[in-house]
């Protein structure tokens, strides 16, 4: 059996404005339209310059994910199981198509009158790329031709990968065949096990064993590795977790962490409230808490996203990625 969407499912990204290619789907990020509107830039440009405009957020499964976060604000990605005996689209179907459907998503700026027009045309063809946009692609079985793909074919600039580290086995099967991103992300949401089955609600057994498994593969990795912690106030933020959080990021040993509020927005409001994001301030004063249990120096930091970026003393990587 082929692995698709549901009509209902169909209906309901699309309202959210995703471009879909059977199982897989691509989104216009509101930092994109900022750029191309306001010239504003997202954080992922001031911190590691990419080009904001030219950015493909996309994902080979956009409704299959191991866990069901209740901070995520992506629609419904928790719902399906995936199969791995269903048939699944290629890496080079995947890629092309989206870029098609990316382009007809952005092609609707032509109308608006504060565009860059040369911007725009700019932007349809991307060079940076995000698996991230939802589920986990490290389900997808042939992540590692997604990669290579958009590596040799479409000679990507940039490629980001985010996982929640429920999928090792996947990570390492990346680097044992040399096709690992630019920069691979491991979510990190919780301090503990019990707070990570209370925030991550994975349908996994052994979830909590799987994402430190995930931890200790990428402290090896030949690639820029980063941790993202997702602060949410008053359920993970408090000072007595982090020595748990600099024991798992001296576990990884990533190259930069990432420290941001969580963002009351989509599906995650069903669960939490606007009282749950931290404030800029408190996301910068726990950053600069945090650097005081690891050994890493408070780098940069970008208010209108509120999040901060803490830099590993012993990383060989500049910030602003050579590419």
């Amino acid at each position: 059996m082929k692995l698709k969407l549901s009509q209902i499912q169909k209906k309901k990204l699309i309202k959210a404005q995703y471009g879909l290619f059977s199982h897989s789907a691509v989104q216009i990020c509101s930092w994109t339209k900022k750029s191309l509107v306001k010239n504003l830039v997202c954080y992922k440009e001031k911190f590691y310059g990419i080009d904001c405009h030219k950015c493909m957020q996309f994902t080979p499964l956009s409704l299959w994910c191991t866990n069901n976060c209740i901070f995520c604000w992506r629609p419904a990605s928790y719902l399906n199981n995936f199969d791995k005996t269903s048939r699944i689209e290629y890496p080079k179907q995947i890629i092309e198509n989206l870029i098609i459907e990316r382009k007809k998503l952005l092609i609707g700026f032509k109308g608006n009158d504060k565009i860059n027009k040369s911007k725009l045309e700019d932007a349809f063809i991307p060079n940076h790329f995000a698996v991230s946009l939802s589920g986990e692609p490290c389900l997808y079985p042939k992540l590692c031709g997604i990669i290579d793909y958009l590596k040799n074919k479409k000679k990507a600039r940039t490629i980001f990968l985010v996982t929640n580290g429920q999928v090792p086995q996947k990570i390492e099967e990346l680097n044992k065949n040399n096709c690992l991103p630019t920069q691979l992300y491991i979510s990190v949401s919780a301090p503990t096990e019990e707070k990570y089955l209370e925030i991550s609600r994975s349908r996994q057994k052994n979830s909590w064993n799987l994402f430190n498994k995930s931890l200790n593969i990428i402290r090896k990795l030949k690639c820029r590795t980063i941790l993202r912690m997702t602060m949410i106030n008053k359920i993970n933020t408090d000072e007595k977790y982090f020595p748990d959080y600099a024991n798992l990021i001296k576990k990884a040993n990533p190259d930069f962490v990432e420290v941001k509020s969580y963002i009351n927005i989509g599906e995650s409001q069903k669960q939490l409230e606007k009282a749950n994001q931290c404030s800029f301030e408190q996301i910068q004063e726990i950053s600069k808490k945090l650097c005081n249990y690891i050994s890493f120096d408070y780098a940069n930091d970008a208010e209108n996203s509120k999040i901060c970026l803490l830099k590993n003393k012993n990383n060989q990587y500049n910030m602003i990625i050579d590419a």
